[in-house]
């Protein structure tokens, strides 16, 4: 039933992109000359940029989670960590509906911490980020406020800013009492009294999972982490840059400043932790065509030749990232420290055993 009701949510959304991104017969043909006009000896060089920048998105995302790990007693040498994390960021990618979150955590237990401890520094990782994000989304789309702002924008921002600030609230509550906040959530969402099995099984994972938090306790490493998570996002940021000025190439009124590559990227992130199409295949693009809409006059409005450029932009950053997370987490595999039977057997939880 879950994972039905995971794959209904996954196909609904892939739906709805779909519509939204869907070009018109007019745009396919502009979108055919957007395409022949690349030019290897004009974007190549910018080419280059982005794919160094997630050379350091890729090291910051994946070795900045040994300082979550850290307060629970496990140090992960970096092989093995980037090996892991390679195939658990794959694993988001190519899972619907968010499930691939769970292969990092099932890959590190054998390591000697429960999955739901790990799930644990997980959450913590998308609640830091998710709030990152969401600041710098809310600040980007509040500079641009106005009459001639788009309507969606300002609620895109205090919802966001609202979400995963009230799962910071969590955190701090879950840390100081964990068994009470947790027994409350449930109580809110009316569990206990539809499925008092299932809800008792959830207490118990949730309340080991909140092992995840002590990293909230250790001012250095959460300090550590939020530093490296703060480059990682500025990374991905400036690589959207680059790959913006490789468009410019072919488009002169292509032009997205730091900031606004920085405020599409951060309107992706925040697009994207909804429950996700296969593979964030329209998702992506209908989220990347909305932030460029922003800073570039008729980026989402598809009567006007910009669209197709934009829409252009949004593919070809999109098969870009597929081939870069798929290739690195491929390569993760190849590794002597992540198989695929490990990857099959992601989904147990406890500590593996000693052998």
């Amino acid at each position: 039933m879950k994972l039905a009701i995971n794959l209904t949510l996954s196909l609904g959304m892939l739906a709805l992109c779909l519509w939204f991104v869907w070009p018109s017969s007019q745009t396919l043909e502009q979108l055919r000359h957007a395409y022949h006009a690349l030019r290897w000896e004009a974007f190549g060089p910018y080419l280059a940029v982005y794919l160094g920048l997630m050379v350091i998105v890729q090291l910051t995302r994946a070795l900045r989670w040994n300082n979550l790990l850290a307060p629970l007693g496990v140090r992960v040498p970096a092989g093995p960590l980037l090996a892991i994390s390679s195939v658990g960021f794959m694993a988001i990618l190519a899972l619907p509906a968010r499930l691939g979150e769970f292969a990092r955590p099932g890959l590190i237990r054998q390591r000697g911490v429960s999955a739901s401890a790990a799930l644990g520094t997980v959450a913590v990782e998308r609640i830091v980020d998710g709030l990152l994000i969401s600041l710098f989304v809310f600040g980007a789309c509040f500079s641009l406020r106005g009459p001639d702002a788009p309507g969606w924008m300002m609620p895109t921002a205090y919802a966001a800013l609202g979400v995963f600030s009230v799962a910071l609230v969590f955190l701090v509550f879950a840390m100081r009492r964990p068994a009470a906040t947790v027994a409350f959530c449930l109580r809110m969402s009316l569990l206990p009294r539809f499925a008092p099995k299932l809800a008792t099984t959830i207490e118990v994972k949730l309340v080991e999972m909140i092992r995840g938090f002590d990293v909230l306790k250790d001012v250095t490493n959460l300090g550590t982490f939020v530093v490296w998570s703060i480059v990682y996002w500025f990374a991905n940021g400036l690589a959207v840059w680059a790959l913006a000025k490789g468009f410019h190439t072919i488009d002169p009124a292509f032009q997205l400043s730091t900031m606004g590559a920085l405020a599409t990227m951060g309107i992706v992130a925040v697009g994207i932790t909804l429950p996700n199409s296969p593979g964030n295949f329209g998702q992506f693009q209908w989220f990347t065509v909305l932030g460029l809409s922003l800073y570039i006059h008729g980026a989402a409005d598809k009567q006007t030749a910009m669209y197709a450029t934009a829409f252009a932009f949004s593919n070809v950053h999109y098969f870009l990232q597929v081939l870069w997370y798929m290739g690195c987490g491929m390569l993760g595999l190849a590794t002597p420290w992540v198989s695929l039977h490990d990857l099959a057997a992601a989904r147990k939880s406890g500590p593996a055993p000693a052998t």
